[in-house]
């Protein structure tokens, strides 16, 4: 029994020493909104039927809140679109977003994190965590990525304390 808690407190411990996931500095909206490309994440539940194709199309608003449009094609070739709504948590950076997909007459009860952990100074690929590394994507404005932009971009998820090995590339 007393080892038992000696690994639980172990655990408990390691996990609490994990860096915190670092933003970017700051996000220009007007830059970043537009059609992006899935090119890799973590596997999820809400994007089970997803086979192939899977892009976000983000539309600012003049609210400043940021219109989502997520499509992908399912198994039987029809196209999947989710709309939902980003607004922006830290406004000094911009970097530091919630989405919420479910709404109820206008309402929307449920959000989840979405915080710009890395990006291309020229807004041509981004990585999209959250705090705590259970959700992630890497968006790209083409279907594709070379070789050195991967790396680059693995190297980031690394540093950030992902596994990249939880990470799938989408197929396009």
């Amino acid at each position: 029994m007393k080892s038992i808690l000696i690994v639980i407190l172990f655990s408990a411990v390691m996990s609490a020493q994990q860096n915190p996931l670092k933003t970017v500095k700051f996000v220009d909206l007007k830059k970043y909104v537009g059609l992006w490309y899935e090119y890799a994440k973590i596997p999820n539940s809400f994007q089970d039927q997803c086979v192939k194709g899977t892009t976000a199309k983000y539309i600012l608003m003049e609210d400043g809140e940021i219109k989502v449009i997520n499509s992908c094609i399912d198994e039987d070739g029809e196209i999947d679109d989710a709309d939902g709504l980003a607004r922006i948590v830290d406004k000094k950076s911009n970097a530091k977003l919630e989405v919420s997909f479910f709404s109820i007459f206008g309402w929307r009860p449920i959000w989840g994190d979405y915080w710009i952990i890395g990006l291309d100074e020229n807004y041509q690929w981004a990585i999209v965590g959250t705090p705590s590394r259970k959700y992630g994507w890497v968006l790209s404005r083409t279907p594709t990525l070379d070789d050195m932009t991967k790396d680059k971009i693995f190297s980031i998820l690394k540093e950030q304390g992902y596994n990249t090995k939880n990470f799938e590339i989408s197929k396009q």
